[in-house]
């Protein structure tokens, strides 16, 4: 589907003001007014964040309350049990909780629910097992806070609950002894964009001052709360939530933290993906790297592994866990590949996918642990809300559908009036989980795909590319390129800027990369200066280049590409088209 795209428009006279007041390079200036900041104070904070900027654990609704809780039961010797989920988010989470209660040697241990068995968030059977087991303590991380009914059933099995998350609230509020999230509406907390491991990394630092007595914590817990905020870097990129305000600060240090000191795990895993070798990490490595390897545990069962690599002091058990886990994310990767080429197939059945006002698509071949990546990539594809079903093999459970939408719609809205068809749902506009019995399937699509026609109309469903500036090759010099980087972590809320340039022909031959094919090198030249590009996903683009014999126009990204210590300037191809 072709893309429009829309250039950002910059007055001279703004740009020159903003770059004097803050202090910044032209261009540098140019991006943050794309972005939406002009106040000078805003743009230095934006540009040099402090790690002081990040608020106190009093700050956030609960946390303190919480961290009372925590370390009263620590004190009494009670068996506490952190309840995490299974995505990278969770993970860090739950690691985050782990070591520090471990530190201050509280009887710990951790739960999370089987991906498939018992899906999201508290159930009633799990609580039940760790009050047998003897809990007396359940701290959740990055779930719970729409589990009223599961919140009950721990009140009555003599369970204390907290709960700490960042999810969507239900109507009401489940009974706990604490909660904290930053979005609760009778005590708004001035950023409610953190994710599940943030809000983790936020109560461990409250538990941490208690237990220090004061604000200012022992060296021995300020040395945990920086690898703690390496491990909350990862949980913010992978839960792909906006990188500005605390989150861009945690994830600025957070990677300092995991090259400079990283847990036993964590050096691990960056040593079996070869991140090791980089002088610096950058949220690619977060977002491309370690959060996958991280899911891919969780996706296919092991997100309890994945916890033992993120606590482990042993450096031989870690090295053994990272290797399994890249064996994991290939077979992962495997997975994906079939079962998106399974899923194109299956759409062009009901027609022309890019005509269709969505996508529901099934097979009982697929595997539940990694529709939610398929789903995602049909609907950047194809720019309409995809549902993607894993049916049971034997027709007689209900089929596991995992959903994602597009900008302009509403998953959760629009599976709340599919609800009588649906045996349950779950989730937030962009993505959301569903259940639905072979019986109700085609009745599901069919007013599924009403709704969407309804509510999302064709302007929305046209795919926009926006660009910040035009830009010569010529003007992409090592000096400019770091300057641009100074906008870093990049990621949802601060995109990686993105540049267009007209009259730039190929120069040389097509190559594709990867041990797929997947991804494309080329080769090119505007006026004489040459520069490598890679369109990383456009492998596809091959045929269709090979055939263009003019000027073109690019959409890109320029970046520092430091191999072997030779730094140069490439491009990071997002689109084209014939001028």
């Amino acid at each position: 589907m072709a893309k429009r795209w829309r250039i950002a428009t910059h007055d001279a006279h703004d740009v020159a003001t903003l770059e004097r007041a803050a202090g910044v390079p032209n261009v540098v200036a140019q991006l943050l007014l794309s972005r939406g900041i002009t106040d000078p104070l805003m743009a230095r904070q934006f540009v040099e964040p402090k790690l002081t900027g990040l608020r106190e654990p009093a700050e956030l609704p609960g946390a303190i309350q919480a961290a009372e809780i925590i370390f009263a039961a620590i004190e009494s010797k009670q068996r506490i049990t952190i309840y995490g989920d299974y995505d990278a988010d969770g993970m860090t989470a739950t690691a985050i909780l782990f070591r520090c209660l471990k530190l201050l040697h509280a009887e710990v241990d951790f739960y999370i629910p089987h991906r498939i068995d018992e899906g999201y968030s508290l159930n009633a059977e799990a609580l039940e097992k760790l009050a047998a087991q003897g809990t007396q303590l359940v701290v959740t991380v990055d779930c719970g806070v729409a589990s009223v009914a599961e919140a009950r059933r721990a009140h009555e099995l003599g369970l204390t609950l907290i709960i700490t998350d960042h999810h969507q609230l239900a109507d009401e509020l489940p009974p706990a002894a604490a909660i904290v999230h930053p979005g609760l509406p009778h005590d708004p907390y001035p950023f409610p964009g953190l994710c599940g491991a943030a809000v983790a990394f936020k109560v461990a630092w409250a538990v941490c001052q208690r237990a220090s007595g004061e604000q200012k914590v022992s060296e021995r817990l300020r040395n945990f709360l920086l690898q703690a905020v390496g491990l909350a870097a990862i949980g913010t990129v992978a839960d792909v939530v906006p990188l500005v305000d605390e989150n861009r600060i945690l994830v600025r240090y957070g990677l300092g933290c995991l090259r400079t000191q990283p847990t036993v795990g964590i050096a691990a895993l960056m040593r079996s993906t070869k991140l090791h070798e980089k002088s610096r990490l950058d949220g690619d490595d977060l977002g491309f790297t370690i959060g996958p390897r991280l899911n891919a545990a969780g996706r296919l069962g092991q997100a309890e592994l994945a916890i033992e690599l993120l606590t482990t002091e042993n450096q031989q058990r870690a090295e053994t866990i990272a290797q399994f886990m890249e064996e994991m994310n290939l077979q992962r990767q495997a997975l994906e590949r079939s079962m998106t080429r399974a899923a194109m197939k299956q759409a062009r059945t009901f027609g022309d996918p890019e005509m269709a006002p969505a996508l529901v698509l099934a097979d009982h071949e697929w595997h539940a642990g990694v529709i939610g990546i398929v789903a995602g990539r049909m609907a950047e594809k194809y720019n309409c809300p995809v549902v993607m079903i894993a049916n049971d093999p034997l027709g007689v459970k209900p089929g596991i559908g995992s959903a994602r939408s597009v900008p302009g719609f509403d998953l959760h809205e629009a599976l709340a009036e599919c609800g009588h068809l649906l045996e349950s749902h779950g989730g937030h506009a962009a993505a959301a989980g569903l259940r639905v019995t072979p019986q109700n399937l085609a009745a599901f699509r069919k007013e599924f795909c009403r709704i969407v026609a309804e509510k999302l109309c064709d302007a929305e469903r046209s795919l926009e590319l926006l660009v910040d500036a035009e830009a010569s090759l010529q003007m992409l010099t090592r000096q400019i390129v770091e300057q641009i980087e100074n906008l870093a972590p990049f990621g949802n809320g601060n995109s990686r800027p993105l540049f267009c340039a007209s009259d730039v022909h190929l120069a040389g031959d097509l190559k594709r990369m990867g041990s797929t094919g997947k991804h494309l090198s080329m080769m090119f030249d505007q006026y004489g200066v040459k520069m490598r590009a890679v369109a990383f996903g456009g492998g596809d683009w091959e045929e269709e280049l090979s055939r263009v014999d003019g000027p073109m126009s690019i959409a890109f990204r320029p970046v520092i590409n430091n191999f072997r210590g030779r730094v140069t300037v490439e491009i990071h191809l997002a689109d084209w088209r014939v001028e």
